[in-house]
């Protein structure tokens, strides 16, 4: 018989990008890419696009410098077990978990991340916010184009900071089924990988997309792709624009709103639950 050992989870989502969130506080748990992947697989394990150990800072020699700005480091891997250097609706479920287990009591708390120090706040309503920090086009990126069923559209490529490659669609439709990542060439613009948004304009400040996120496939729900999006939609929509600007996204799975600071911060705001806890029977 197969050894096992068993492994306490709690299951959460934002906007339906879910997660299996693993409690590591003293950063004891190697997992390979294979019980990672065994773990997000939904029909033979718990099922979700990603995983979020919450480790104490402290306890991660690359990043124990933060440890007395952040306590927690948000350690999130893709449903494919590789690395991201963020993931916006991680940290709305991750501050939401810091919240639930009594981790942490004040309504605003730093979390450390691959992406840099990320601030989350508690609001009265519920919701979460996650200061996402600035986003860029680097110009490595600039005449990508982006290919789906005979059509092809320039993609805006934006780091914030996942790599994005973000194209304006008259239907959403026009994505396909986006089973798999949708080409971009030239490759070489994005030398990673890149999360490929389609993006509809329904109104004013008010957009719908849907998205490919490298190492797990189309999800309900991408907080980095929602950032980089309203980033792309200001400058394409209202290059003009001055000061501060909120964007409502409209996503599969709900919606979240991205302001834009007049200092160049995306503050992106939405809605983290927790839905299960249990103990998973993890193979290996």
């Amino acid at each position: 018989m197969a050894m096992t050992r068993e492994l306490p989870f709690v299951k959460g989502h934002g906007t339906g990008n879910d997660f299996v969130i693993l409690a590591d506080p003293e950063g004891r748990l190697d997992l390979s890419e294979a019980q990672i992947q065994w773990l997000c697989d939904r029909h033979f394990g718990i099922g979700a696009d990603g995983i979020l150990r919450v480790v104490r800072t402290e306890h991660l020699p690359e990043f124990a410098e933060w440890a007395d700005l952040a306590e927690y480091f948000m350690d999130y891997r893709n449903g494919d077990g590789s690395i991201a250097e963020m993931c916006g609706n991680g940290a709305r479920v991750f501050a939401r978990y810091l919240h639930a287990s009594g981790l942490v009591t004040d309504s605003e708390v730093v979390i450390g991340t691959r992406g840099g120090l990320r601030t989350t706040i508690l609001n009265a309503d519920g919701s979460i916010t996650v200061d996402m920090g600035g986003a860029s086009s680097p110009a490595s990126m600039a005449e990508a184009v982006v290919r789906v069923g005979g059509r092809q559209w320039e993609a805006t490529g934006v780091v914030a900071p996942n790599p994005h490659a973000v194209v304006f669609v008259e239907d959403l439709d026009h994505a396909g089924d986006l089973l798999a990542g949708p080409p971009i060439e030239p490759a070489s613009a994005y030398p990673d990988g890149a999360n490929v948004e389609f993006v509809h304009v329904l109104g004013s400040r008010h957009v719908e997309m849907r998205v490919h996120e490298r190492g797990v496939g189309e999800t309900l729900s991408c907080g980095t792709g929602a950032c980089a999006v309203a980033w792309a939609a200001r400058r394409r929509l209202e290059p003009d624009a001055e000061g501060e600007t909120t964007y409502r996204v409209d996503v599969p799975g709900g919606t979240v709103e991205v302001t834009e600071t007049a200092t160049g911060s995306l503050l992106m705001t939405g809605p983290a639950e927790l839905v299960a806890r249990g103990t998973a029977l993890l193979p290996g």
